[in-house]
């Protein structure tokens, strides 16, 4: 009975957040202030999960504004709460994309000295192109679970799919990360190249 009242008590709230978004996107100021303050807290939650409570604001913030952007043409095919996470989780997978672009293009301006000691500092960068030449689905997956270090049913819930899903793009992931860090050494191995000032 505890689960029935419960189904019973979410579909309610969710019904009451497709009224609110309907009369927002209809121009009721009231029902989109009323809309943002009942799911902010499960946006901002869910973001901070994921990202951290540093950027959960501001990623919070653009959540919103995308949502509102694109509220008129909102078809409520899912409950809102669905769609405002989904938004959420793209708002985040675009701040990893450009906060690891903005890292590469530091250290790319970066001079190394030509034989640098200790190893080669450019493995790290190739880590990262490697991960960022994934697919989309395979990248999410891998950054959310070994990256952020999130459970397969946390990473399932961002991603919306399967924990099964999940853990076969992580495989599949890993897979091929270890496949073209071993093409790249080898690589490395037949034509050694001393690294160039920039």
């Amino acid at each position: 009975m505890r689960g029935r009242s419960a189904a019973i008590t979410l579909r309610g709230r969710d019904d009451e957040l497709t009224r609110l978004a309907k009369a927002a996107a209809g121009g009721d100021t009231d029902a989109l202030s009323e809309l943002v303050r009942s799911t902010q807290g499960d946006v901002w939650r869910f973001i901070a999960h994921l990202a951290g409570v540093q950027v959960a604001d501001d990623l919070t913030q653009e959540t919103y504004l995308r949502a509102l952007r694109s509220l008129p043409t909102f078809g409520h095919r899912a409950p809102v709460r669905v769609w405002l996470l989904a938004i959420a989780r793209h708002v985040v997978a675009t701040h990893f994309e450009q906060a690891a672009r903005e890292k590469r293009r530091r250290q790319r301006f970066v001079a190394q000295p030509a034989d640098p000691p200790g190893g080669d500092p450019g493995e790290a960068l190739a880590l990262t192109d490697l991960i960022d030449s994934l697919g989309r689905e395979h990248r999410d997956a891998f950054v959310l679970t070994q990256v952020l270090g999130l459970s397969y049913a946390d990473a399932a819930t961002a991603c919306g799919c399967p924990v099964g899903t999940i853990r076969s793009r992580v495989a599949r992931a890993r897979d091929r990360l270890i496949a073209g860090y071993t093409a790249d050494s080898e690589d490395g191995a037949e034509k050694p190249a001393r690294r160039q000032r920039l």
